[in-house]
This record gives structure tokens, C-alpha cells and sequence, in this order.
């Protein structure tokens, strides 16, 4: 039977750690959340990331737009969260509604208030790394970040393993693969087009499922003794699950993690390391 990663633990281990910096600060970071419309699974995200930034300490700000605002206003709000000093880290909370361009909103985000790690300059940022800076000094998307720090907290191995990440969005696949590259992991991205998929995600020592269907990775696809990261969220009538068949991988992988409670509390836990990272640098360089 395969070891739990627990991310909700570590989560409030990374929470605890963050709480006793800020309370050491001469200043509160800041986060602001924007929400436009109200899509009721981004609601949710939302009140999390508030809660969170609350239980450390962090000023917050949530600013709510109606669904039919115009590029131009919202981008306005933008704008004067990137002058207003008490923020160091702005979230535009995705998806948006469609008459919105996702990335000219993100463009517009200032570059060293980008908690999410979106903007073009960071992410290139990101791309150029040789080798990965130590995670806490890292400005990286949240939910990579997060599976960074459970391989690394589990003391889980990558310098020369065969990771296979399967999904290739700019939100985990990407970001994930460039940061083990970095890390000297040999990594391969599968998505929807790749051909014998089973025969290549069986040689992963590491596989990132990150692809958004249900139970799609099964005990076939899985080596044994791998690590197995499922960072798929999934609504079905049986509640939450992940990409991975938990159930039949469990009882052949060294490692895997849960669905809830493995990548979704690290990616809010990142969030909140990334916004203390932005503040203390914008508050070096006043």
C-alpha cells in the first residue's frame, strides 16, 4: 500500500511557518482577489484564499464586479490595485466570462504583484531557470509550487528519474515540467493526442496526472512503486476525485497523494508564500 502525501498537513505546517514570519514583519502583506460574476465553484476558491490570508495574518481585499463589466473598467480596477501600495499581490479569480480577454487582463497585472505567476515576464522568468532557486525564493504558479514542496518535504528523488506529466496547460503541465527539469528530472508531457499513452506512463518513476477526468489513470498505467501526484478536482455523484483511480493505484504506488486533501490545500498554501515573497521584495526595493 502506497504512503499517503498529505497536503492538508503540510499545508498548515507551510501556514504556521508563514504566520510566525508576518507576525515579525514592520508591515502586513497584502492580497486582493478579484471575482467577476458569481460562479458559485469560484466562489468557493475565493472565501478559501480569504480565509487563509486571514489565519496568517495578511491584510486581504476582495473585490467583487459585476458579470457584465466592460474590459475597460476592470482593467481600471486593476490598474489601481497595481498602484495601491497596502497590495502586494493581485488574483484575478479565472475562468472569466467570455466577453473578457483572459490574457490582456493578466498582461495588465504589474509583474512584481502577480501572485499567480501568469504574466509573461515571470513565466519566462520561470522558463530560463538552469537550476531551481531553493522554494522559498521561488516565484512560481501555485499549484506546481505545491507539488514541488510535498516532493520535497516527502524527500521524494528527481535527479535523473523519469517523470511523465500528464496534461499540458499553462496552469501545472508546463510550469511542472520546466520546474523538474530544473530540478534534473527526465520529464516527458503527454496530453490528448499522444499515442500509447499506457505504455509510456507505466515507465514513469513520477507521474503527474493533471488532465481533468475522472478516475482516468489505472493501475495498468501505473509503475510499481511510483510516485503517483493527482492534481485533477473532479464533481461526480460520488463527490470529489481526482484524475487517478485511487482505490487500484493505491495498492501498487510508493506514493500518492489523496483527492481532497493532497494538491488542493498546497496550491493555497503556495498562494500565500507567493504573496509574502512579492511583499517582502517590493518592500526591499521602497
Amino acid at each position: 500500500m502506497a504512503q499517503l502525501i498529505d497536503g492538508q498537513a503540510l499545508s498548515k505546517k507551510i501556514q504556521k511557518r508563514i504566520a510566525t514570519e508576518v507576525s515579525t514583519l514592520k508591515f502586513k502583506p497584502g492580497l486582493a482577489v478579484v471575482l467577476v460574476g458569481n460562479d458559485p465553484a469560484s466562489q468557493v476558491y475565493v472565501r478559501n484564499k480569504e480565509k487563509a490570508c486571514q489565519a496568517v495574518g495578511f491584510y486581504s481585499e476582495k473585490i467583487v464586479l459585476e458579470e457584465n463589466i466592460t474590459q475597460d473598467k476592470l482593467l481600471a480596477v486593476i490598474k489601481e490595485l497595481n498602484n495601491n501600495p497596502k497590495i502586494h499581490g493581485i488574483l484575478v479569480q479565472l475562468p472569466l466570462p467570455q466577453h473578457l480577454d483572459e490574457k490582456i487582463v493578466i498582461d495588465n497585472i504589474s509583474p512584481e504583484k502577480d501572485v499567480d505567476v501568469f504574466h509573461p515576464y515571470n513565466v519566462g522568468e520561470l522558463f530560463l531557470q538552469k537550476r531551481l532557486k531553493n522554494l522559498d525564493e521561488l516565484l512560481a504558479p501555485c499549484t506546481p509550487k505545491g507539488i514541488m514542496r510535498m516532493l520535497e518535504e516527502y524527500q521524494i528523488e528527481l535527479s535523473g528519474k523519469k517523470v511523465v506529466v500528464l496534461g499540458r496547460s499553462n496552469l501545472v503541465g508546463k510550469p511542472i515540467a520546466l520546474m523538474l527539469l530544473a530540478s534534473d528530472a527526465t520529464v516527458e508531457i503527454c496530453h490528448s493526442h499522444t499515442k500509447n499513452l499506457a505504455d509510456i506512463t507505466a515507465q514513469a518513476d513520477i507521474l503527474i496526472a493533471a488532465i481533468g477526468q475522472a478516475n482516468f489513470v489505472t493501475k495498468n498505467m501505473v509503475k510499481e512503486k511510483a510516485v503517483v501526484i493527482d492534481v485533477g478536482i473532479n464533481r461526480t455523484k460520488e463527490g470529489l476525485v481526482g484524475d487517478v483511480d485511487f482505490a487500484a493505484v493505491e495498492k501498487i504506488a510508493a506514493y500518492i497523494t489523496p483527492v481532497p486533501g493532497g494538491v488542493g490545500p498546497m496550491t493555497i498554501a503556495c498562494l500565500l508564500e507567493n504573496t509574502l515573497l512579492l511583499a517582502k521584495k517590493q518592500n526591499q526595493a521602497h
